[in-house]
């Protein structure tokens, strides 16, 4: 299934082990600030948006982060 625009976006479920994938990202901000935190994920968002690299790919998950459509629906 395709995102908006046909992009190419993935808004429906796409990681194996969902429940695993959220404790590992729970646990790297233990022991954080907020600040830091926020840091990491600021980071985080741009290493994974350099791997995307396909800007249309990007406008259209900012599209769905800010509407709050991560269920393709």
């Amino acid at each position: 299934m395709t995102g908006p625009a046909d992009t190419g976006l993935r808004l429906s479920p796409n990681i194996a082990d969902p429940d695993g994938f959220y404790a590992e990202l729970i646990a790297l901000h233990e022991g954080l600030s907020r600040e830091e935190s926020e840091a990491l994920n600021a980071r985080l968002v741009l290493v994974l948006a350099n791997h995307v690299g396909d800007r249309d790919v990007l406008r259209a998950a900012f599209s769905a982060a800010r509407n709050q459509d991560t269920t393709g629906g």
